[in-house]
């Protein structure tokens, strides 16, 4: 697993929200986050369809009372391409309090494609599965025992996960080189996937704020002005990793901005990016930033553009 990435930049492709999202929480509920990601493993696709995600709050897989969905909407998502990355599976879900021991993945389907000594691929699915692209023949069946019906078990830190009004998150690692089992015979794949979720508690949120001073007239790139748009914000850490984000005025107010969410505690430089290498530019205050993140906070920056010119 890449926790020292992860810690170092939270990196995020935001994929979608889970079930039961709010604005706010009560002091009887507490919000979770799931992030998945992986290890690399030795295969050319790893595809699964995650149909489900559910926190259990008994040890009792069957007790669907003590059951609490976090995701209903099917993702399908090839493992390899969270290699160097982190896909936000589940967001925000509103959770009550309570101590959970189980945390569930219900898998509908799957393939992998694996490299033969030759060159060749051949690919393993579960039966039926439609996310096969087509222009890959099926050669294998991939078994996943039990794995759409209760679902595949994560192990949770400390074998248990406390829920208590602070934001949460989970990072799933979905391990590829050890999920996809082995070879049982020429036409057979065993699936037996092994997963498990390391926990962040209070991560932070930065918000950055962008407008450019009224003397400012952005130079022209291609035949068209360029504008705070054309910039993004950038999150970086003294180890060289960073984050970008785009720049949005979603209301219309000439104040463009961005969010880094999910961002673990620490100090970080913040700067902008020009659209072009052509361009330089200053800002107030000059750039790079000195940020720091708190567990828990919201934290906010702006930069207003100075000057602009190639």
């Amino acid at each position: 697993m890449r926790l020292s990435r992860f810690l170092a930049a939270a990196a995020a492709l935001l994929l979608g929200a889970g079930a039961a999202c709010s604005d706010s929480t009560g002091a009887d509920s507490g919000r979770l986050s799931l992030k998945l990601t992986d290890a690399p493993g030795d295969f050319r696709r790893a595809v699964v369809t995650i149909e489900r995600v559910y926190l259990q709050g008994s040890d009792d897989e069957g007790d669907e009372d003590g059951r609490v969905i976090l995701l209903d909407v099917p993702r399908t998502i090839d493992l390899l391409t969270l290699a160097d990355s982190v896909d936000d599976l589940v967001t925000d879900a509103i959770v009550p309090s309570g101590t959970y021991h189980q945390l569930r993945f219900v898998i509908s389907g799957a393939f992998i494609e694996v490299e033969q000594e030759d060159g060749s691929t051949r690919v393993y699915a579960t039966p039926g599965y439609a996310a096969v692209p087509e222009d890959r023949s099926v050669s294998g069946h991939l078994q996943t025992p039990s794995f759409a019906s209760s679902g595949l078990k994560v192990k949770l830190p400390g074998d248990q996960v406390r829920i208590d009004g602070d934001q949460k998150i989970l990072l799933v690692d979905f391990d590829v080189s050890r999920s996809f089992g082995h070879e049982a015979g020429e036409d057979r794949w065993v699936m037996h996937p092994v997963l498990e979720a390391t926990e962040f508690v209070a991560s932070g949120t930065l918000n950055v704020a962008v407008s450019r001073a009224d003397t400012v007239e952005f130079p022209t790139i291609n035949g068209r002005p360029i504008s705070v748009a054309d910039y993004r914000a950038v999150l970086s850490t003294a180890l060289g990793s960073r984050e970008v984000r785009d720049l949005v005025d979603a209301d219309g107010d000439g104040v463009y901005e961005a969010a880094f969410r999910f961002v673990a505690p620490g100090a970080y430089a913040l700067d902008l990016a020009a659209p072009s290498d052509s361009v330089t530019f200053t800002t107030d205050p000059a750039r790079p930033l000195s940020v720091t993140v708190g567990s828990g906070t919201v934290s906010a920056r702006a930069f207003t553009i100075t000057s602009a010119r190639k």
